[in-house]
């Protein structure tokens, strides 16, 4: 597989992940960061970080807004709920791996 071809599909698996994330809202990002270690709050980082590797200004709510599909705000206040007793524990424990 050329490295153009590889680029294309890559691309195409990150917009399908984040198309996935945007229809489950029920996911929280707490629960994603206890399972998995990133959330999409750490994609939007990585956006930014790509962003800015190649030279190219990208602020961190305008990053937020491409992975969440909305301003991050908005997000929080339709979907977010209040992590549990278990769930902070959880992310406490698993914090290093982070």
């Amino acid at each position: 597989m050329d490295d153009n071809t590889k680029q294309e599909l890559e691309a195409a698996v990150f917009r399908r992940l984040v198309d996935h994330l945007r229809n489950r809202t029920d996911v929280q990002n707490i629960d994603m960061m206890n399972l998995a270690g990133f959330c999409r709050n750490c994609l939007s980082n990585w956006y930014q970080d790509a962003a800015e590797e190649k030279g190219l200004s990208l602020e961190k709510a305008d990053a937020r807004e491409i992975v969440y599909g909305m301003p991050y705000g908005e997000w929080k206040d339709k979907y977010q709920t209040d992590a549990s007793d278990a769930q902070k524990a959880a992310f406490e424990k698993n914090k290093p791996q982070h």
